[in-house]
């Protein structure tokens, strides 16, 4: 495995923990505060089990984290509420080993820190994809969760290469779901009725 400080530091974090909020987790981030909420929001929605209902959840979170890095904010704005949000660590970690080992596959590159007013404004656009209702489509909910995980760790790990992919990847899922736009659109006029019969 290559050299991952950061990815070793999560994990000896999730081992060491009984219990973790998200709020608790980030507060010992320092700089890659950003990269590890990016991962840490997406990395649920790659959970089969779970994924359909916290793609929702962590799209629309990961929208209004990708504005903020946009718009060039020092530090993320998290709402009480999702600062609370326990972490399932044994789900996280099983979703995260199985994320490194595509991660190996890839290319690394040199390191250098990301713009990231550019990294937030794919983050957002592909956190919208994320929380787009389209699971009738095969994969809906994992490819941009697993594009969104590896832009967290492009800023993260200050990989620009992996940033590059990252985008490549966004731009893939963009097609796939324009090329199905017609589903994805009956997709969100069920969603609508539904959110409108509550």
């Amino acid at each position: 495995m290559s050299d991952r400080s950061f990815f070793e530091k999560l994990h000896a974090r999730l081992d060491a923990e009984e219990s973790l909020t998200l709020g608790a987790f980030v507060e010992k981030a320092g700089d890659q505060t950003f990269g590890l909420l990016v991962l840490l929001l997406s990395l649920p929605s790659l959970i089969p089990a779970v994924n359909v209902p916290l793609a929702l959840l962590g799209g629309l979170a990961l929208i209004g984290l990708g504005l903020q890095m946009a718009l060039g904010s020092g530090k993320p704005a998290l709402p009480p509420r999702l600062r609370r949000q326990s972490l399932h660590k044994g789900k996280i970690k099983e979703a995260l080993a199985a994320f490194e080992r595509q991660l190996d596959r890839l290319p690394s590159g040199p390191r250098r820190a990301l713009n990231r007013r550019w990294v937030g404004l794919w983050v957002a656009w592909t956190g919208f994809l994320l929380f787009l209702p389209a699971w009738p489509l095969p994969f809906a909910n994992i490819l941009p969760a697993a594009v969104l995980c590896l832009l967290g760790a492009a800023l993260m790990e200050e990989r620009p290469l992996w940033g590059w992919f990252g985008v490549a990847g966004s731009l893939g899922v963009t097609a796939y779901f324009g090329y199905s736009f017609d589903i994805v659109l009956k997709s969100l006029h069920h969603f609508s009725d539904w959110f409108h019969a509550l």
